[in-house]
């Protein structure tokens, strides 16, 4: 009732935890009545630890990344996301863990770990063109730090055009805004007269900043 509060829960749960810590069924009522309370303790992280130590599931592992996460415990979060797709067998369930990761660190500017994650994904699902969408979106973000000469850095937008005709190969609910990308892309690469005033046709530029890779240079 009203004495159910968060100020009578919390010394009453830590007080009977040693004794319960192997008790699923009481971890998980305690668990859950402290989350429905709003219970800000550090109670709370303690007893969904040994939930998942007990009973590991994928849910209980992304929550726990999520909570390591918050704290900028990036490693400790990584650990159980990593756990969390490893735990889950749906395919589709799985290839979303990949996806909030990996957008988690795309949002953060570590494109090539942000990269690894959306190659998961489509591991997981094929058909998942939003990962090819977004390493395509995050190859054209780099192009001005990708390359010593101007011809260089333009000539990213041709692996990032790629990437987006990949999206709109794979996923027909987005392959319209993937063939825009595309062109749009295609428009900033080197055209023709700057290949033939560089005289690079059919030469291949290699890119040593974190997108890694070659392209080769249409020829004339």
């Amino acid at each position: 009732g009203q004495l159910a509060d968060c100020p009578n829960l919390i010394p009453l749960y830590e007080k009977d935890y040693e004794q319960k810590k192997d008790d699923i069924e009481w971890l998980k009522g305690a668990s859950n009545r402290l989350d429905a309370k709003d219970c800000e303790s550090p109670l709370s992280n303690k007893l969904a630890v040994r939930l998942h130590e007990l009973e590991p599931s994928s849910t209980s592992a992304y929550l726990l990344g999520k909570q390591a996460e918050a704290e900028g415990k990036a490693s400790k979060a990584l650990d159980y996301f990593n756990q969390a797709a490893d735990l889950e067998t749906d395919n589709s369930k799985k290839s979303r863990i990949y996806y909030s990761i990996a957008e988690n660190y795309r949002k953060k500017g570590s494109f090539g770990t942000a990269r690894n994650y959306y190659n998961k994904m489509l591991e997981a699902k094929p058909s998942a063109g939003i990962a090819y969408y977004k390493i395509g979106a995050m190859y054209a973000d780099s192009a001005n730090n990708c390359g010593t000469t101007v011809f260089e850095k333009r000539a990213m937008y041709w692996l990032a055009a790629d990437m987006m005709d990949k999206a709109a190969r794979v996923d027909g609910t987005i392959a319209g805004n993937a063939r825009a990308a595309a062109s749009s892309y295609r428009q900033r690469a080197p055209q023709a007269s700057d290949i033939f005033s560089e005289g690079m046709a059919g030469k291949t530029v290699t890119f040593k900043c974190w997108v890694g890779g070659s392209v080769r240079v249409p020829n004339l």
